[in-house]
């Protein structure tokens, strides 16, 4: 008997092979590729399908078939994730709420049922809501962790689905923590319809938070880069600069930690004296400074056939250029 899958049932008719792009084949605890010359099989655990391709990946099947801890959040014990909970925020997201918001209007006005794919979907990222509470949007949540929300295994570095499977993608908080960024857009620029719809955050001025699965940064104008083959939409900053003041001196003071218990009270002493700095954010983020000086960056576009020029993409800086 075949396990009952997480992902709704037009996601499923267009599932590929990661490896070859071939059609896949249901089995009761596996999809088997029908390449001719690939022969891979994907398990499925616990209802959610393992769909990597391992050339591809810094991860392996066996890490999920074995539950294996597959990325920093989830190595942390529920006492560390309380304490965290408990203590101030030192960030504000500014953007993804109405950003959001504006993304399902436009994914309605296009498609009765939009099928959505959000990368690093495990849990519900920041402003959020308007995606995961309409009932009309039917939504893939990836991710190469498992999590309450994860609905298929899969690195965006090979999404996969065929070519023109989805309305839109959102990517939040993620594009920092894969070794190629640049393939991972061009793969969601692959999977989305013509004229479909990406939303991504991404840090610039942040530290390392995700261990050995942290790599890149942006500027608002390298972002823009990174999505040059879409038309944009709207752009601009997620974190402010007093977010990134904040981290930046949270950082400054764990780096005088030696052992684990010095670090925690360090943290906490970061938190409870730097969480204030965030309420300037809304003040300064329409400024021309926060987006040199911003903790992270937006981009909401548009699948496109054409693409930016590097002439084009630097008429839109829009900082301060004071030095």
């Amino acid at each position: 008997m075949e396990n009952p899958l997480r992902l709704p049932a037009e996601a499923v008719a267009r599932l590929r092979c990661p490896v070859c792009g071939s059609a896949l084949r249901r089995e009761p605890s596996a999809f088997a590729c029908t390449g001719p010359s690939c022969n891979a099989e994907h398990p499925i655990v616990d209802g959610i399908p393992i769909l990597l391709d391992e050339s591809a990946s810094v991860f392996r099947v066996e890490d999920f078939t074995g539950q294996r801890r597959t990325t920093y959040a989830l190595s942390e014990a529920r006492w560390k994730t309380v304490l965290k909970r408990r203590l101030p925020r030192i960030g504000r997201n500014l953007a993804a709420e109405a950003n959001l918001q504006r993304l399902v209007e436009l994914c309605l006005a296009q498609s009765p049922r939009p099928l959505i794919l959000v990368v690093g979907g495990r849990t519900v990222g920041e402003g959020m809501q308007a995606v995961v509470s309409d009932p009309r949007l039917s939504l893939v949540e990836s991710d190469v962790a498992f999590g309450p929300r994860t609905s298929i295994v899969s690195d965006a570095h090979s999404i996969p689905f065929e070519d023109r499977t989805f309305d839109a993608v959102i990517a939040q908080a993620v594009l920092e923590h894969v070794v190629d960024p640049w393939r991972c857009v061009s793969e969601i620029h692959r999977v989305l319809k013509p004229a479909g719809l990406v939303y991504a955050e991404t840090p610039f001025m942040q530290q390392v938070h995700g261990g050995r699965f942290d790599f890149t940064r942006f500027t608002l104008l390298g972002h823009r880069r990174l999505f040059r083959q879409f038309e944009e939409l709207r752009s601009g900053v997620s974190g402010g600069p007093g977010m990134a003041l904040a981290w930046a001196y949270q950082f400054f003071l764990l780096s005088f930690a030696g052992g684990r218990w010095l670090r925690w009270g360090l943290l906490g002493l970061a938190r409870l004296t730097a969480f204030p700095l965030k309420t300037f954010d809304r003040y300064l983020q329409d400024k021309p400074g926060a987006a040199d000086a911003a903790s992270g960056v937006f981009f909401l576009g548009r699948r496109s056939e054409t693409m930016l020029s590097d002439r084009e993409l630097i008429q839109g800086y829009r900082g301060a250029a004071y030095l």
